[in-house]
């Protein structure tokens, strides 16, 4: 009876997803551009958890399975990159059962998106995922959104800048001295480590919990493991509790697998729930606070508070509690694996092209000499480190953290110009600023724009002389300004990301104190040259997934070595 029962069901889909497919198709061909049908929506919850398991049985198959091998996996953007666009068009249609997808690769077209915020919105749909412990900024629209970022945006200052690039420094001190103890046989664990040390820079400016930095080689269990457990597990599950919502999930009777993550949830829940009270009672007896990104959002919430007891606008309502959390969280989800895995990819990709490590060591030498790095002031050095932030603009242009940023049209139609047709929107369909494909087009990015050369980004009005004139060439150098609707990691218009410049100071001090006085290389396999070895760096950069974020699968597996100068 069950067997006959579940066939029928799994009949009755096909057969509604059929008819739902069939009827945005007809709405799709209104708009008059190159459609290709997928049978499954890359937004289907349950997909979304079973998928990589499809793709890795699928991806052993002796022939292709057309639209669907190409488009029905989460991280087709990046294998994609420009190629649709240059196959289809500018603008082209991905047409699921459960929604349309229009697809824009066109500067003009993408700034138009982004301007028009009321006709194209954000589909917080999407993000509900991170909602785990309360509406956040990322998980809410409209004059809600604007609540939340006008208080979320509060501790993204220069005065926290200035903590992040002490406590940057401070951790990648402890990194690299880490990583060259290990000397010829090789570290490993980059990406775990990059984690480690994002998540500590987190800790230290969002909770004000100074962690010493630990390698994922070295044993032990202390506060801070226990925090980067919580955090880390509740972080790669996010996808999971979709599907199984976390109260579930310490429930006596779940698998220990799942308890776990159930355990790292309320763990991580106690910890910002501890901070919360220790800044409310600072708050409540007239004392300053602690100065992290909690304080921050506690006072902030607090001002607007007192405002919405003269005004009745929604938008000076503080928040509360749950939504504290919830943003709390979000921060941390946007500020630890995107700049952890772009650290990542960088240090693979440093080890592919010594030319580029060379390069930037060019800077680093003329500018800190041979200073400690704990005398570096963000103030004097990081506006003149702009080799070191050039890495970053194209580790991102190939390899962002996110490979799409869609938008939905609301409940109206909408046209759009894209080059020099007009293209009727039907309401509630997702449109697509192409962000790899824009990153990659070589209309956009010639010479060769698959190859990461962060020299791009720079440009000089100065004589590249001598070795004596290097200063000169230095103090020349500025930073290439794409065109504006080409290049969008950090999103564009009012709502892009508040921790953009966050993430540019940990960035540029990191780098900074791995090569000021070190070089990496990658330790060689039996039989395999250097030549061979810093091409497997690029393949393991390549081979890469789309979960919350992209990162590589086996970043963990390649060794590097670390020679001092």
């Amino acid at each position: 009876m069950i067997p006959q029962l579940l066939l029928g069901l799994a009949m009755a889909w096909v057969l509604y997803s059929r008819m739902a497919l069939a009827s945005n198709l007809r709405r799709a061909q209104a708009m008059g551009v190159p459609l290709i049908t997928v049978p499954i929506s890359p937004m289907n919850a349950l997909w979304i958890v079973i998928e990589p398991l499809v793709f890795h049985i699928i991806d052993t198959l002796p022939f292709s399975l057309g639209n669907f091998g190409r488009y029905g996996r989460r991280g087709w953007h990046f294998l994609d990159k420009a190629a649709s666009h240059l196959e289809l068009g500018d603008a082209f249609a991905l047409v699921t059962p459960r929604e349309t997808f229009l697809h824009i690769c066109d500067p003009d077209a993408i700034n138009d998106i982004y301007s028009r915020r009321q006709d194209f919105v954000r589909p917080v749909q999407l993000y509900k995922m991170m909602d785990i412990f309360g509406d956040n900024v990322a998980t809410v629209g409209g004059t809600e959104w604007q609540r939340h970022r006008k208080i979320v945006a509060t501790p993204f200052n220069e005065n926290t800048n200035t903590l992040v690039w002490s406590e940057s420094l401070s951790q990648a001190r402890d990194m690299i001295r880490a990583w060259t103890n290990w000397g010829q046989s090789g570290t490993i664990g980059i990406a775990k480590d990059t984690r480690t040390l994002s998540l500590d820079v987190l800790a230290a400016i969002g909770f004000q919990k100074s962690y010493k930095f630990r390698a994922s080689t070295e044993p032990g269990l202390d506060e801070a493991r226990n925090y980067r457990e919580a955090l880390m597990l509740t972080l790669d599950n996010a996808l999971f509790m979709m599907l199984v919502p976390p109260k579930l999930l310490t429930m006596p009777f779940v698998p220990k697998s799942w308890a776990r993550i159930g355990q790292a949830t309320r763990d991580f829940r106690q910890y910002m729930m501890d901070m919360l009270n220790e800044e409310r009672r600072l708050l409540d007896a007239g004392k300053p606070g602690t100065g992290n990104l909690m304080s921050s959002l506690v006072r902030a919430s607090e001002v607007e508070q007192k405002k919405n007891s003269k005004s009745s606008a929604d938008e000076t309502r503080g928040l509360t509690v749950s939504e504290i959390l919830g943003n709390i969280f979000a921060i941390n989800f946007a500020g630890h694996d995107t700049t952890a895995n772009t650290l990542a990819y960088t240090i693979l990709l440093f080890a592919a092209y010594p030319e580029v490590q060379d390069w930037v060591g060019q800077e680093l030498k003329e500018i800190l000499q041979d200073s400690n790095s704990e005398t570096w002031r963000y103030e004097k050095l990081f506006p003149r480190l702009k080799r070191c932030l050039a890495v970053l603009l194209e580790t991102v242009r190939l390899y962002p953290p996110l490979t799409a940023l869609p938008k939905r049209t609301n409940q109206r139609p909408q046209t759009l110009q894209v080059g020099g047709k007009v293209i009727s929107v039907d309401m509630d369909t997702m449109v697509v600023p192409s962000l790899l494909s824009m990153h990659t087009h070589p209309k956009y990015w010639n010479p060769d724009p698959l190859v990461w050369r962060p020299s791009r980004w720079i440009s000089s009005s100065g004589n590249k002389g001598p070795e004596s004139n290097l200063a000169a060439q230095l103090e020349s150098e500025e930073l290439f300004v794409p065109t504006k609707g080409t290049y969008f990691p950090w999103s564009d218009g009012l709502q892009n990301c508040p921790g953009k410049k966050f993430a540019q100071v940990e960035f540029v001090a990191v780098i900074a104190c791995l090569l000021q006085a070190h070089r990496t290389r990658p330790l060689c396999k039996e039989g395999e040259d250097l030549g061979a070895a810093r091409k497997r760096m690029l393949a393991t950069c390549e081979d890469s997934e789309h979960g919350l974020l992209l990162r590589m699968r086996n970043a963990d597996s390649v060794r590097l070595t670390w020679t001092r100068l």
